[in-house]
């Protein structure tokens, strides 16, 4: 099968002409020195590496996974040499402070780099990704001695980060969780207690592992308010040596055994009076790890499609290749027995559907990258505020909507192939398997429907959604494509979906969760109608393959696709009632 393609010419036709990032970027003071040829390098470099290196070991690790033996965990072959290669580049700290090592490059640009580490080989694309979302909740909350002293090596790739939130009781509901956490008279605390499901939290291609643990005081208030972060390192700096060679007191119990990313370490880790140091305020951990969180989330999103993308370009090329039946109108393939399945409508409807949701998918999420650039470097409050609000309103459709549709197209694939999308060498099933876990990690799917309907919707009473949806009416009046009343008529039944919401939740809260999962994928539909309004004004006029192809499939999506809306908003405006109460089996 073909290896892992990136996408490069998507890549440049968002960037340059759909977003008009180089401008973009110019406008933002600390991201001015930027241009587009260094980026574009960059992009191509990446691209070359995960191609060549990363995704060729992608099936192999999955075949071999991880094991664990006398608390030390063994990766796949191949792994660690990656690691330090995609380190020595300087991959790691992409996005980083400099002031602390790192390139201090934008989202908006360091998502597509995510996007192809993660679509050529997930398992190991965790280990970076967790690591920069460690950086991210340092850089923000933690004490300049605490900064000056882990970021420089987190950022270098010599060191590792995880988060250490789940325990077996304490999922979704971090107030439940017991970890304690207990003050010495240095100033540091002793950590004690159990995490589960901690990926990555053990390895063997970094020199240290630094665990930002969720953990509760003796004297904390209950729940969630009496939470606090700590950051544990799995080695401590010897006094005697100066090298950072002490072992802390924690260690890995277990790996979990699960349905994919195979080739990456889950595990249970336990805390025996470890050592940690306070990040941020105490009681205020909550906060300071969803900095975290929320950077994880719009890049589980890219996993997701990083993968379905993996999916689409498999499927694409088994497509053309095999030979099945003839078409129904008439034969393609004079010379041979049958015809190649893609001249099949049903086959073709498969990868059309892979590449509308695909595309728009990669679309959102650089849209979404745009937003936290502007919301971290605008200079104007005002500004910056808007694109932050617009942050908060999209992340859960990032994180959930993407890698619902991300699933939905692996699936596909997997179906283009028939009998052979079931069997392992080809690929497919891999995929499915791996994009599964992106719905539940960082936060279930369904909990960050649940977070857009009740906390940005409900909770600002509509008012977080209606800039955004303002935005999306002055493109169609000013574009005016043909194609593009149906993203109109959604974009209405999202306002009709919205009010309904806001008026009878106030009489019964429940119609919230009722809702919430068939609001988000109304608003997802929404989004990336509004992603192909915006690839199709781009690509307007221009006669080329990519610009015609991008116009047929706007048109696809709005004839195919964005029709659900009116599925979903019956479903939402029909469910005034509550569900049975008191439900609990057939």
């Amino acid at each position: 099968m073909p290896h892992y393609r990136a996408p490069l010419r998507d890549f440049e036709f968002l960037m340059r002409e759909v977003f008009a990032l180089p401008e973009f970027w110019q406008k933002l003071q600390a991201l001015a020195d930027i241009d587009w040829d260094t980026a574009f390098e960059i992009l191509n470099q990446a691209g070359k590496w995960c191609e060549e290196v990363l995704a060729p070991l992608n099936r192999e690790a999955d075949e071999q996974g991880c094991s664990l033996a006398n608390g030390q965990v063994s990766t796949p072959k191949g792994f660690k040499q990656a690691y330090s290669d995609y380190s020595a580049g300087g991959w790691v700290g992409l996005g980083g402070n400099p002031q602390y090592g790192g390139m201090g490059l934008p989202k908006s640009l360091v998502a597509a780099v995510e996007e192809m580490v993660q679509g050529s080989c997930m398992a190991f694309g965790l280990a970076p990704m967790l690591t920069s979302g460690a950086c991210v909740a340092l850089d923000t909350h933690a004490s300049e001695a605490l900064k000056t002293l882990y970021l420089p090596k987190l950022y270098s790739g010599e060191w590792a980060g995880v988060m250490d939130l789940t325990e077996p009781q304490a999922g979704t509901d971090l107030g439940l969780l017991r970890t304690q956490a207990v003050l010495q008279t240095d100033g540091s605390y002793l950590i004690t207690g159990s995490k589960i499901f901690i990926t990555w939290g053990e390895q063997d291609f970094t020199d240290n592992i630094i665990h930002l643990v969720l953990a509760r005081m003796p004297d904390a208030p209950a729940g969630v308010k009496g939470i606090s972060l700590f950051l544990v390192p799995k080695f401590l700096l010897d006094a005697s040596s100066n090298k950072w060679t002490q072992k802390n007191a924690l260690s890995c119990g277990a790996l979990e055994k699960k349905m994919g990313i195979k080739a990456c370490a889950t595990c249970v880790m336990n805390f025996d009076g470890a050592t940690g140091w306070l990040i941020g305020e105490a009681n205020q951990g909550l906060a300071c790890m969803f900095t975290m969180m929320n950077y994880e989330r719009l890049v589980v999103g890219i996993q997701g499609l990083g993968a379905a993308h993996g999916s689409f370009i498999q499927a694409l090329e088994y497509a053309n290749t095999r030979l099945q039946s003839r078409s129904p109108t008439g034969v393609k393939n004079k010379h041979g027995p049958a015809d190649p399945i893609i001249e099949h409508p049903d086959v073709r409807r498969m990868l059309l559907t892979m590449r509308a949701y695909n595309e728009a998918g990669r679309a959102f999420y650089v849209y979404v990258a745009m937003a936290l650039d502007g919301a971290k470097y605008s200079t104007d409050p005002t500004e910056a505020r808007a694109f932050a609000d617009t942050v908060a309103l999209l992340t859960p459709i990032a994180k959930a909507f993407i890698t619902d549709k991300a699933f939905d197209t692996a699936v596909l694939g997997q179906q283009v192939f028939g009998g052979h999308g079931y069997i392992r060498e080809w690929g497919q099933e891999q995929y499915v398997r791996d994009i599964r876990i992106t719905q539940i990690y960082e936060g279930t799917n369904g909990i960050q429907a649940m977070d857009l309907l009740g906390r940005k919707i409900v909770g600002s009473q509509g008012e977080l959604l209606k800039p955004w949806l303002e935005e999306i009416h002055q493109f169609l009046n000013v574009c005016k494509l043909p194609q593009f009343p149906a993203l109109r008529q959604a974009a209405a039944h999202l306002s009709e979906a919205t009010n309904w919401v806001l008026e009878h939740a106030r009489v019964n809260p429940a119609l919230i969760g009722q809702n919430a999962v068939a609001y988000l994928h109304l608003a997802g539909l929404v989004a990336y109608g509004y992603m192909w309004l915006r690839m199709s004004a781009a690509a307007a006029g221009q006669e080329r393959d990519l610009y015609q192809e991008k116009q047929q499939m706007a048109a696809f999506y709005c004839q195919h696709l964005l029709p659900q809306t009116q599925t979903l908003h019956s479903q939402i405006i029909g469910t005034n009632e509550p569900w049975v109460a008191g439900f609990s089996g057939v």
